[in-house]
């Protein structure tokens, strides 16, 4: 096989814990800033559900939710990462490609400020607070993402990866947050053994 069986998801579970480190320090330097979800930090599959962003589950707990997700899975090329790649199958028997190229998606969610039971609309200060949650957020994923990723590979240069674009979501529903893209090289066997080629 070209890929172990948990390799897709050992990755993703790396992804998601480092990810979560790195919003608890983020939290220890940046007074106000919430950590990682202690409640809703998961792998989960397919496109993330907003289930919740609500206030943390105990006092000393932080909200939101916290998830990693893959997006797609396809052939790439050494040279062309992460250029998906055109690869004629069955030539040959099982002759994967050099490179497994693997999207992910890793969201976060917190909490918006929304009317209040008046139908008063939040405040600047409220908005400001909640921008600010939002903006240290963004820089802290694609921070962490950078500085973990390579690591999760025992190579001398460490695992190849694309950083995609980040965007954010909402406010919708009272959540508003970030979704990063990041594409990641999983490496091939090269040419398949004579066990790995028999159906």
């Amino acid at each position: 096989m070209a890929l172990t069986p948990l390799a897709i998801h050992e990755l993703t579970e790396a992804v998601l814990g480092c990810v979560c480190v790195a919003l608890d320090r983020t939290a220890d330097q940046v007074d106000g800033q919430p950590g990682c979800p202690s409640c809703r930090a998961c792998v989960v599959p397919g496109q993330p559900a907003w289930d919740t962003c609500d206030d943390p589950c105990s006092e000393e707990a932080s909200g939101g939710q916290l998830t990693v997700s893959v997006v797609r899975i396809y052939p790439s090329t050494d040279a062309d990462f992460p250029t998906e790649a055109r690869v004629v199958q069955g030539v040959r028997g099982c002759l994967p490609p050099p490179v497994t190229a693997l999207e992910l998606l890793v969201t976060l969610l917190r909490c918006a400020p929304t009317f209040s039971e008046n139908g008063c609309p939040p405040s600047c200060t409220d908005l400001g607070a909640a921008a600010q949650a939002l903006h240290v957020d963004m820089v802290t994923v694609y921070n962490a993402l950078l500085c973990c990723l390579p690591g999760t590979e025992q190579r001398r240069r460490g695992r190849r990866f694309v950083m995609g674009i980040q965007r954010t979501v909402g406010p919708e529903g009272g959540c508003v947050g970030l979704e990063q893209r990041v594409t990641v090289a999983l490496p091939g066997c090269g040419v398949c053994t004579d066990d790995e080629e028999s159906p």
